[in-house]
């Protein structure tokens, strides 16, 4: 199905003839934004428990986990085909141990004219990917879950909560 063989508007990486394009953003006012997504990865107590102790035979998981999801947000205009590069003013990863695993949550800001959705969803993907790639000689069991955007501010849509 092409976007001009149904009804109503034309989704808008879509141009008139239905090919895709990025959208022209330019005429749109900058403001502050933000997100915050948040994921997490689930796995057998003893993996948990070497991950928390600081014991991988790879190093410290947290530390390279943390720096990936911050590059991975840099990068995410190269990554997803048709999203801007973006200049962000700040990303924070954060980690939080759980009974069945990790949380992890990710922020990205900046001033802008598009939004952050995508960079913290996949500075959230990354960190949770490389926690799994340094952990999977002793547990390749374990699941990368609930990957989601928590929070959104900023633009003309501006806030948005999850739930609410």
């Amino acid at each position: 199905m092409t976007p001009e063989s149904g009804s109503g508007p034309r989704p808008s990486h879509f141009d008139e003839r239905g090919q895709v394009h990025m959208v022209d953003v330019g005429q749109k006012p900058e403001t502050e934004r933000a997100a915050i997504a948040s994921g997490r990865v689930r796995m057998a107590d003893p993996t948990r428990e070497v991950l928390f102790r600081g014991a991988a035979a790879k190093g410290d998981v947290l530390a390279v986990a943390r720096v990936a999801g911050i590059q991975a947000a840099k990068r995410t205009g190269e990554l997803i085909p048709l999203c801007h590069p973006l200049p962000l003013t700040e990303v924070r990863v954060n980690f939080e141990e759980r009974e069945d695993g990790i949380a992890v949550e990710a922020e990205a800001r900046t001033v802008g004219r598009t939004g952050v959705e995508m960079e913290a969803l996949t500075a959230v993907s990354v960190a949770c990917l490389t926690v799994y790639d340094m952990l999977k000689a002793i547990d390749r069991g374990m699941e990368i879950q609930d990957v989601r955007l928590e929070r959104k501010s900023g633009g003309r849509s501006g806030l948005w909560r999850r739930g609410s």
